[in-house]
């Protein structure tokens, strides 16, 4: 057996764009992506602070460095510019190996970027 656990999440980034005119997906700044093990194509769950609204869909390689975090398609529909969102990911895995994963969980500044290692 095998169960659905926390693998990692973006916490708290602001929606930069939303582009209803694209196939779909989010797009999100490389930098985020790798910080918070996420590859491209990956499924993801959007969680939007400020309207209740949840959606899945999948991740969109951005430009590095440049704090995008865009809902394209449909999801577009589900967040304005300026929103703050979770985005999560999730994996399977046996109870036993659940109960020793340590997720990472990435806490972006308010311009959506990793805060500096000094």
């Amino acid at each position: 057996m095998t169960i659905q656990i926390l693998k990692s999440k973006i916490h708290r980034v602001k929606i930069t764009q939303a582009e209803l005119h694209y196939v779909g997906s989010i797009t999100l700044d490389e930098d985020l992506m790798e910080a918070a093990d996420l590859i491209e194509n990956e499924k993801v769950q959007v969680v939007n602070i400020n309207n209740g609204e949840r959606l899945e869909t999948y991740v969109i390689k951005g430009e590095r460095g440049t704090g995008v975090v865009c809902l394209n398609g449909p999801a577009a529909r589900k967040a304005q510019v300026g929103d703050i969102v979770l985005v999560i990911s999730y994996a399977s895995m046996s109870p036993e190996e659940a109960k020793v994963y340590q997720p990472v969980i990435v806490f972006p500044d308010e311009n959506n970027r990793l805060p500096s290692h000094s």
